[in-house]
Order: C-alpha cells, then sequence, then structure tokens
C-alpha cells in the first residue's frame, strides 16, 4: 500500500491532536500516512490517565504549559519545540494486536544510520545508552492502527522534569499513572549536531527509503474538518481533565489571619465529590456547609468563582475569603 506525507505546520497541541483524529477516521484508507509535528510547551496524557495525578499544577502554570488529553494509552509525554513528533497510520496487522516494534524499529534505525545508537527497549521506548528519548503509544479501531511517539531532539530536560512532577504526599489517583525514566535528547548524541528543521529532513529522508512517500497537502476542507474535532474534543476542559479517573486531593496553605487550612478532596469526572476542611482555622458557621455547596462543581476557576459568587467564606473559614480559597483549592 502507497504511503502520504503530511508535514504539519501548526503547533498548536490541540490542532495537531485533532488532525490526528482526523487523518486516522477520515483520510482515505487506500493508502498509509505519515506526520511529522511539533507543539508548543504542552503535556500529552494518556486517554486512561487522571490528569491532574500527571502534572505539577504550579509550573504548569508558571511555564504556560498546555494541558491536553490524546485518544491512544499510555502515559503522559512533553513536547516543547525542541521535540519532535512523529505518526504512523495504517492498517493493523492480522488479529487486531497492538505491536509498538513495528513503528519504534524503523526510528530506531533511522537513527542509526545518522549515527546514534538508538535501541527499542522495553514496552514503547527507544533509548540510548538506556536513557529514554522517545515514548510511544498506539489507537486501534476498526482494522486500522494509529502509532505516535516523541523525539526529544532538543527539548528542555529541566522542564520535563518541572512539569510533569506531582506530589505523591497530595495526590492518591486511579487509572493508569506514568513511570518516569532517565531521559536524554537525541542532538546530544548526534556526531554532527544540526538544527531541528535539519534532523526533521535526515529522519525522514531515512523513513522513506523503504516507504516511499507522496506529500499531502491539507485542503482548505480538510483544516474545517479538523478546527470542528478540534472545538468539540481537544479545546474542551471536560475532555482534557474532566474524563479523568476518580482521585482523592490534598490542598494545605498556611493563611495570614485565618490560619492552617486543609482542603481534602475526592474528584469523580473532574468535579468535586466530596470535599472536607481541616486545620486551626476559627469558624462561625460549621464548614460542612461549604463542603455540601461545592459538591458537583467542576475543579476549575470559572467554576469555583461561579459556585462561591455571594458566599461570605469566612463565615465557614475566618479571615478567608472566596478568592483565598479558590488559591487553595487550585494551588494558585
Amino acid at each position: 500500500m502507497s504511503w502520504s506525507f503530511i508535514d504539519v505546520q501548526s503547533t498548536d497541541p490541540a490542532f495537531n491532536l485533532a488532525l490526528e483524529q482526523y487523518a486516522f477516521d477520515s483520510l482515505p484508507r487506500d493508502r498509509n500516512w505519515f506526520m511529522l509535528w511539533r507543539n508548543h510547551n504542552t503535556i500529552v496524557v494518556g486517554r486512561h490517565q487522571n490528569t491532574l495525578a500527571e502534572i505539577n499544577e504550579a509550573a504548569v502554570r508558571e511555564k504556560g504549559v498546555t494541558v491536553v488529553r490524546r485518544l491512544s494509552g499510555g502515559g503522559a509525554v512533553y513536547h516543547d519545540l525542541g521535540n519532535l513528533n512523529f505518526t504512523f497510520i495504517q492498517d493493523a496487522a492480522q488479529g487486531g494486536q497492538l505491536d509498538m516494534g513495528l513503528f519504534c524499529r524503523p526510528v530506531a534505525q533511522a537513527l542509526q544510520a545518522m549515527g546514534v545508537d538508538a535501541q527499542v527497549n522495553g514496552r514503547n521506548d527507544i533509548t540510548i545508552d538506556g536513557q529514554k528519548f522517545s515514548g510511544n503509544s498506539q489507537y486501534l479501531r476498526e482494522g486500522r492502527v494509529m502509532h505516535h511517539g516523541t523525539i526529544m531532539y532538543d527539548s528542555n530536560l529541566d522542564t520535563v522534569a518541572q512539569v510533569l512532577r506531582a506530589d505523591p504526599e497530595k495526590i492518591q489517583a486511579k487509572g493508569v499513572r506514568s513511570v518516569r525514566s532517565r531521559v536524554t535528547t537525541v542532538r546530544a548524541h548526534m556526531p554532527r549536531p544540526v538544527p531541528l528543521e535539519e534532523f526533521k529532513a535526515l529522519l525522514l529522508k531515512e523513513i522513506s527509503r523503504e516507504r516511499p512517500m507522496d506529500p499531502y497537502r491539507l485542503t482548505e476542507a480538510d483544516i474545517s474538518a479538523v478546527e470542528a474535532i478540534k472545538k468539540a474534543r481537544y479545546d474542551r476542559w471536560e475532555w482534557n481533565y474532566g474524563v479523568s479517573p476518580p482521585c482523592d486531593l490534598l490542598r494545605k496553605r498556611r493563611v495570614e489571619g485565618c490560619g492552617t487550612v486543609e482542603a481534602h478532596l475526592h474528584l469523580e469526572a473532574g468535579q468535586i465529590a466530596a470535599i472536607s476542611f481541616y486545620g486551626d482555622f476559627f469558624s462561625a458557621v460549621e464548614p460542612e456547609e461549604l463542603a455540601r455547596h461545592l459538591q458537583g462543581c467542576p475543579l476549575r476557576e470559572k467554576d469555583l468563582r461561579e459556585r462561591l459568587t455571594g458566599t461570605d467564606i469566612s463565615q465557614y473559614l475566618a479571615g478567608l475569603t472566596a478568592e483565598g480559597l479558590i488559591g487553595i483549592l487550585l494551588e494558585q
């Protein structure tokens, strides 16, 4: 079967994941598809993960990192403009089994041809000297498979460590957790380090040796369809956070004039299913009333602000304002 190549120019993660879905669902199935693409600073969480368990919320906000959920399973990964992502879309093997190596090996072999000793290791990683630079995942449906992976070519490894770190004492999550590994960048191992765009061209050249590819230019109709998918799914908090498995969170802060406030939350579908307040604060009205008032509220700023409008928080937590409570719940 022939191959077509989509050279993605967008760095918008929501658009790019929507484009993957569109290519998988709607582009002709009489050929195979290959994509190379980049995202600006982004955490992409796996389909079955709890978003809040995978991210360091404070670092995500501070660094302006986008958080988006993909269709496939596996663990959370960090993308920046030093990272190059690849996608293979083709008919699945007979029996519909996932085969990571089938798509990891061509990438490893392409890097070997460039003088980089890349190896396929474990379930879904590609490594150099035992250090991971590529995480991979697959989505299988209706006899078709989409395999996508990362290549940390020149990524900021300090940022990777900061934004993908959650405090285990503050969250007990259900769902698939990521396994943190020692990581490296490909550029550090290149015999002749080159800019990312040149590396991208070299990679495409090597991948194409055994699978010649015709370029495919997205039409206006394609782009319009992708934008519709983006708006309906990947731009939505309900998808990126709300479909998370249940989890328990602890939020704790000492507030001048109030004391120490601990909020113990149980979340379901990203909403507050239960919350309890503990600490050395004073209250004129039992905090349990405030807890009942917050039940069912999504744990995001605009919803908390709406739910607390007109509520005198100081009655329940003396010396605390609604703004202060939102800051505690969201760790702002």
